[in-house]
């Protein structure tokens, strides 16, 4: 294996700053700082800086680049178009790094033998200079589902090989599920998309090795390689409770919770509700009569940090009224200690996949309620293909208001039915199978160390 010294291989990682696609990088340069591998992060400044208090210690062998980007002005969130269209400034920012991180790679490849440049699917078009130098290879990470990949890929190569017809009919359609901006971004980064040696996926086999095995197969992929290196996020939630001080005091409520009694309520960070539909939420939580978390806050902004609390009204009485079964918060929350807390029992949410893959890899069954992107097939997935979740918004109704009373229904069965509790069950055994895959000889765990041996070889 090859140690940290100056002669050895160096990983590059360079995210997408989407709170979910940066979260999963930066979980990934954990991991692979563990082989004793440097692993160097290059961000916009102010994303790099925002993940950075939300992630508290990161290991010793990650060094970070911020590089700054011009200044540019965002539209505040615009709660009738459900895709985070005011980030898009914000996204076409990370074009401006495509010298910075170049220059850096570069100088990089002049004292390590190897460099093996992690790149979100995004940032394709910033890495494009870089495939010229002799020891640099590039990696593409996907931080969607392989669900939702692979069906993307089938249909785009002209559907080459026959697949289960009855799962294809249950897809939902993907009209509405982006703006024309953000597709022209993306047609950006096309050109640059098959230079890489291989893909990397924040999956496992355990969850989509059907769609996996797929994704690999020659009339998709060619001849590159694939490896689901997943769960990127950490499995095994440590819950102490001695310091219960500096815990976030959502946590200490949930102490005093019973086991699997809380249903915790989050859009992520780009989503922001009309509202009608803040009430419409509300009135259901309460009507449900269910203990929950619900955070409740607006997206994040182009310049990057949330709106003022106020901006988020609940209704009048609300917060008295559930105060002995609600927590809000409107700042931010520690989602993975969240749902690996014993008292939560169930996850209302829009289905983004760093959220998703969080969810199953910790065991807490989902109610579904998609928003744009990848989210609607993820849905498909939790709901019909792995059966750990309920459907609380119908994507072919996407333009119509969730009502109070399907809120209701869907936390009510989530949370308080048979079925729901079955849910539960086949969420925890999927959960053990996957902490399983990610120990010593495990599926996931091979697969990390395959890359590894890879990109050190």
């Amino acid at each position: 294996m090859a140690g940290d010294d100056r002669t050895g291989v160096v990983v590059v990682m360079v995210p997408f700053i989407a709170h979910g696609h940066l979260n999963q990088l930066l979980h990934l340069s954990g991991l692979v700082s563990t082989y004793n591998i440097p692993v160097h992060i290059a961000c916009t400044t102010a994303h790099l800086r925002q993940s950075r208090s939300r992630h508290h210690g990161c290991a010793a062998h990650i060094h970070f680049h911020e590089f700054p980007t011009p200044p540019f002005t965002s539209p505040p969130p615009n709660p009738s178009i459900p895709f985070p269209s005011h980030l898009q400034s914000s996204f076409d920012s990370t074009l401006h790094l495509r010298r910075p991180v170049a220059d850096l790679i570069l100088s990089l490849s002049h004292t390590a033998t190897r460099v093996a440049v992690v790149h979100d699917v995004l940032m394709s078009y910033v890495i494009q200079d870089v495939q010229s130098l002799p020891n640099v290879e590039t990696y593409t990470f996907r931080p969607l589902s392989a669900f939702y990949t692979f069906w993307d890929s089938w249909e785009k190569s002209g559907r080459p090989f026959p697949v289960d017809r009855e799962l294809l009919n249950r897809l939902p359609s993907q009209n509405g599920i982006s703006t024309p901006e953000f597709k022209e971004f993306v047609k950006l980064q096309q050109p640059h998309m098959n230079l890489d040696v291989g893909e990397l996926y924040d999956s496992s086999r355990v969850i989509e090795g059907k769609f996996i095995e797929y994704l690999e197969r020659e009339e998709i992929s060619g001849k590159k390689k694939i490896w689901a290196i997943g769960p990127v996020n950490q499995v095994q939630i440590a819950s102490d409770v001695t310091v219960s001080e500096n815990r976030h005091k959502c946590l200490q409520w949930l102490d005093k919770q019973p086991a699997n009694s809380v249903i915790y309520v989050s859009f992520g960070t780009t989503t922001t509700f009309s509202d009608d539909q803040i009430r419409e939420l509300a009135t259901g939580l309460e009507r449900s009569e269910q203990r929950f978390i619900w955070v409740v806050r607006a997206a994040d902004v182009g310049g990057v940090s949330g709106f003022e609390d106020g901006t988020v009204k609940l209704p009048d009485g609300f917060e008295e009224r559930v105060r002995e079964r609600g927590w809000i918060e409107r700042g931010w929350a520690p989602q993975l200690e969240i749902l690996g807390h014993p008292a939560t029992g169930g996850f209302l949410s829009h289905c983004g996949w760093n959220s998703s893959m969080e969810s199953i890899s910790i065991g807490v069954p989902m109610a579904t309620w998609p928003m744009h992107s990848d989210q609607p097939r993820n849905g498909i997935l939790i709901t019909d293909v792995l059966g750990i979740g309920v459907v609380v918004k119908d994507w072919e109704r996407k333009n119509e208001l969730v009502t109070a009373a399907v809120v209701e229904e869907g936390v009510r069965t989530l949370m308080g039915s048979k079925e729901g509790e079955e849910m539960r069950k086949r969420a925890t055994v999927l959960s053990d199978d996957i902490k399983k895959s990610v120990t010593k000889g495990g599926v996931g765990r091979l697969e990390m160390d395959s890359f590894i041996s890879y990109i050190s070889r």
